[in-house]
């Protein structure tokens, strides 16, 4: 007997909220392991009295809830494009389809593509602090074992970014149940010792965290950037969004979350309130010591699920920049047959390892990298509060008033945690920010070099108006077969057809001007993919449209072309790409070492043939000279 359509409803949101509780949470469910000591024991710690262990529990507290459950969950997950979520997204969405230079759309676009080139940052740091901050905890069992934390920590990072080549679909089954009991053991170490003390719960109220700041000024300021750590995992949520929905990500951090961070942070305060001396570590003071071992191995295992995660998410962003236009062609693996999102990019594995691990080797211990950490996540909230209002202000139709006084309210939450983070600028905060600033870089030399390419060819082809009429005035021998052509524009010939013609003195008797164009929509409907025409003489043109978390492949075209009354034959075809020779010219459009960086991402970058999966046995590539 079938059970009713509620209770199958019932089981797949608890199975969504499971993974989603593995995936989603990872990141700020591991950050008790060191947001609370760095209050206390860290670059700029102050001292563990009762008022300031209040004051800064208060401050975490409504941290977690205001920027996470208000913000986040409340407003910001409404700005999804079409179900997606993540600052790129949010991005596309506000982009107008023809952005020009120097408007106050190209600053947001540019603003919100810095945001996502942050997140490469944090992509490194997180694994790192995560990781080490979990395997310090060996120093509680015995500290013979002291000397062996590095060496560990680098071990498990390795392994980590080695095995993603082979995918973790089997391994990432058990996120969501190990998660679960991280977060049942958090609460369980906070409530033994909110009973203990339950006068810490007294934080709640606000007034302490703004008695905190008023009474201990700068010093109290500078502390907001280590009490930010607690949130930090909250624009992971948002870019997550579109594995899981908001229902089960929503469900989850109310039900299962939130309360459990609130009481081990609360747990941790009490603790301090009775032994301030265990400033120094005071999550794994609340562990007794029968259970010091096995909680070492559960936060590992926790802080490695948290930082794939990370990882994921980077080869997400990558993908989505790539179809965006906004990176070279790389190749993409996918690593399972039934998870669209488990994939794997090669040279941002390795950029990510090789940075993670240099983190570990240059910083040596957890509380050092926190005096790096917050800066890029802190930014990217403020870039998405302020793409948030656009959202809301001009695509939703909010009056401006409301929408402005919704984004005063998170800017004045988030102007403070940005401004005491960016103190730690000479402490290691510059890195991330340097990593951000590096791939903005590329980003914006790979569009504006492909713009000067687009130009270039545009000047030196015919319209397709054009190549119509000297067919007709001069028709050239035709030969039985399909050619394909990849083009930049629906209206340009590409330069590989005019040279085939020009050296060949021939032309298919079926031509096929192929224009693939992403959207900046997540996905396009199968039944929208599609425009094909007829543009007589034996010359057809189709424009296929993908979202920017698709990958186009020509055997899906084909099909799809054939339902619009194109009849292609995938096993027939000739392929015709232009194989671009660049070189820099005396005055080159760009700064001279950033056309040759774009050579070098030229010269790097994934060829078409590969990228859409056209048989290497059915391509000619002919040779096209350019100059930047």
């Amino acid at each position: 007997m079938n059970p009713p359509p509620k209770e199958i409803e019932g089981k797949k949101l608890t199975a969504l909220s499971l993974a989603a509780l593995g995936v989603v949470f990872g990141d700020i469910g591991t950050s008790p392991l060191y947001a609370m000591r760095e209050c206390f024991h860290g670059e700029y710690a102050i001292t563990a009295s009762p008022d300031n262990v209040l004051g800064v529990l208060s401050l975490i507290f409504w941290a977690l809830l205001l920027i996470v459950s208000v913000k986040y969950l409340g407003f910001i997950l409404r700005a999804d494009n079409e179900g997606e979520g993540g600052v790129l997204a949010l991005t596309a969405l506000i982009k107008p389809k023809n952005v020009k230079p120097r408007t106050p759309q190209w600053a947001l676009v540019g603003i919100g593509l810095f945001a996502a080139c942050l997140m490469y940052g944090d992509g490194m740091i997180t694994p790192a602090i995560s990781v080490l901050s979990a395997v310090e905890g060996v120093k509680n069992i015995t500290p013979v074992l002291e000397s062996y934390i590095i060496p560990a920590t680098i071990i498990i990072l390795g392994g980590l970014f080695l095995l993603q080549k082979s995918g973790t679909a089997r391994v990432g089954r058990l996120f969501g149940p190990i998660m679960l009991l991280w977060f049942c053991t958090l609460a369980a170490l906070g409530i033994a010792q909110i009973i203990n003390y339950p006068g810490v719960l007294a934080a709640v109220f606000p007034w302490h965290g703004i008695s905190f700041l008023i009474e201990n000024r700068l010093h109290g300021f500078i502390v907001l950037g280590a009490v930010f750590l607690a949130v930090t995992g909250a624009e992971a949520i948002y870019a997550d969004m579109g594995h899981f929905g908001k229902q089960p990500i929503q469900l989850v951090w109310f039900l299962v979350a939130f309360p459990a961070l609130a009481l081990n942070y609360f747990g941790q305060g009490a603790l301090l309130l009775v032994r301030p001396e265990e400033a120094y570590h005071p999550f794994y003071a609340l562990v007794p010591d029968w259970a010091m071992i096995p909680m070492v191995l559960l936060a590992t295992c926790a802080t490695i699920i948290a930082s794939q995660a990370v990882i994921t998410g980077s080869f997400s962003l990558t993908r989505q920049a790539i179809q965006l236009g906004y990176l070279p062609r790389l190749r993409i693996t996918h690593t399972s047959s039934s998870h669209i999102g488990q994939i794997y990019v090669g040279p941002v594995n390795w950029a990510l390892m090789l940075c993670t691990i240099g983190l570990v080797l240059g910083f040596q211990s957890s509380s050092k990298l926190a005096a790096a950490y917050g800066v890029a996540v802190s930014a990217t909230m403020l870039i998405t509060t302020t793409l948030f209002f656009v959202v809301a202000s001009k695509r939703w139709g909010w009056n401006r008033l409301a929408a402005g006084l919704l984004t005063a309210l998170f800017f004045v939450v988030d102007l403070p945690f940005f401004g005491a983070n960016m103190s730690k600028i000479f402490h290691g905060a510059w890195f991330a920010l340097a990593i951000g600033g590096f791939f903005f870089l590329i980003m914006l030399t790979w569009e504006q070099g492909r713009e000067i390419l687009g130009n270039k060819m545009r000047s030196l082809t015919p319209r397709l108006e054009e190549f119509k009429k000297m067919l007709a005035d001069n028709p050239p021998q035709r030969i039985n077969g399909q050619a394909v052509f990849l083009t930049r524009g629906h209206d340009i010939v590409p330069a590989a057809l005019m040279h085939n013609m020009k050296h060949n003195k021939i032309l298919h008797s079926e031509v096929v001007f192929l224009n693939i164009r992403t959207e900046e929509i997540p996905r396009v409907p199968n039944f929208e993919k599609i425009e094909a025409e007829k543009l007589g003489a034996g010359l057809y043109r189709i424009i296929a449209h993908y979202g920017f978390m698709e990958e186009p492949k020509i055997d899906t075209i084909f099909a799809l072309s054939r339902s619009k009354g194109v009849n292609l034959d995938m096993k027939e075809a000739s392929f015709f790409l232009g194989r671009e020779k660049l070189s820099i010219g005396e005055q080159p459009q760009m700064w001279r070492w950033r056309s040759h960086l774009f050579l070098f991402l030229a010269r790097n970058a994934m060829d078409a043939a590969a990228f859409f999966d056209i048989p290497s046995d059915q391509v000619i590539e002919v040779g096209v000279q350019l100059e930047l």
